[in-house]
């Protein structure tokens, strides 16, 4: 394995002995080295196939080396944590969000992120590691992350799993679910914390709903049930069928009526708290 170019002091780009590029990072990994120089690959801790090595090179000449280690550090953690290989991608998107948030905090400009709960039901998995790089953060460069900055790196990690994930469409879906629950909660006057089973049980019913009805996949339901939920549970039905409506009114979502039926029983559920 041969030096082909120096990134920074901790990452290189080698060729393999079948001729395919890789970065390779390891501590100091590139000191004392030159262009085509062998590697020692008890120096390399992490070693991956990049396609983007151009964007990953201007971003490393543009952004601390601390902070791509550190980025670095949270990705290996994630992919340990959830047992699996995030995309390449993570590199440069991870990086790139932690090196700026980084230097907003030291600003002194924080940016609360209006998502916060609804992250941390949906996303339990990449919110602890969410949780973990904040401390990393904040033991390391002894700055005062906010928890916030947990969440947005949680959204990073969900939508590099290998097995993809659209990032705008999942802050679309979940700002909507947002929507929808301040909607419901005005409507009926109610004031729930976050950690109530039901409220997390209609956070996480209304994204799955979203993401259904997008793919055109819905929950059946029979046809007397649903009429004996509409009957029983009237005014949540209403509910249901008012605050859905609004999203299809304001995002051109539609949901069939077998929905509204379940999302009927998780509203019905709050009216027992």
């Amino acid at each position: 394995m041969k030096l082909k170019k120096k990134l920074n002091n901790n990452a290189i780009l080698v060729v393999d002995d079948d001729n395919e590029e890789k970065v390779a990072i390891g501590s100091g990994i590139a000191y004392g080295k030159r262009k085509n120089d062998l590697i020692n690959k008890n120096q390399i801790e992490q070693l991956f196939v990049m396609k983007e090595n151009e964007k990953l090179q201007q971003l490393l000449n543009r952004i601390p080396e601390e902070h791509f280690l550190i980025s670095e550090e949270i990705i290996s953690y994630a992919e340990d944590y959830l047992g699996t290989k995030l995309s390449e991608h993570i590199h440069i998107v991870l990086t790139d969000h932690i090196s700026f948030a980084l230097e907003r905090i030291k600003e002194g400009i924080y940016l609360p992120n209006k998502l916060l709960n609804e992250i941390k039901i949906l996303y339990r998995d990449e919110f602890e590691i969410g949780t973990w790089a904040v401390k990393h953060m904040r033991d390391t460069f002894q700055l005062d992350v906010p928890i916030d900055e947990a969440a947005h790196i949680a959204l990073h990690i969900h939508t590099m799993k290998l097995q993809g994930s659209d990032y705008r469409r999942t802050i679309k879906h979940t700002s909507i679910v947002r929507e929808m629950i301040q909607y419901i909660l005005a409507k009926m006057q109610l004031t729930i914390k976050e950690e109530d089973i039901a409220y997390q049980r209609l956070v996480t019913h209304l994204y799955f709903t979203l993401s259904r009805v997008g793919q055109f996949e819905v929950h059946e339901m029979d046809e007397e049930m649903l009429a004996m939920i509409k009957m029983k549970f009237s005014e949540s039905y209403d509910l249901t069928a008012e605050v859905t409506q609004l999203v299809t009114d304001k995002y051109d979502i539609k949901f069939p009526e077998s929905e509204l039926g379940y999302i009927t029983i998780h509203i019905e559920r709050l009216n027992k708290l």
